[in-house]
């Protein structure tokens, strides 16, 4: 059975995932564990979306444009 935390935790007699409460709309989590959820937390995985949104966010977002031809006067003046 395939769940939302995509863990072995689900009971197939009691239809309910025991470590994020499946099919229950809100996830089940609590504070006692809190290397548990370091262990879950975002960027212990891929990140393959949202590592690159950083980069994005400085040049806002913008895709597909050429970048602004530089003045060459002001390259030499701060060196």
């Amino acid at each position: 059975m395939r769940v939302r935390c995509s863990r072995r935790s689900f009971h197939l007699q009691k239809s309910r995932c025991s470590a994020c409460a499946y099919p229950a709309a809100l996830k089940r989590t609590y504070n006692w564990s809190v290397k548990a959820i370091r262990r879950k937390t975002t960027g212990t995985g891929r990140m393959k979306y949202l590592r690159n949104v950083p980069c994005r966010f400085k040049s806002g977002f913008r895709e597909c444009t050429k970048a602004a031809p530089r003045k060459k006067g002001a390259a030499t003046a701060s060196a």
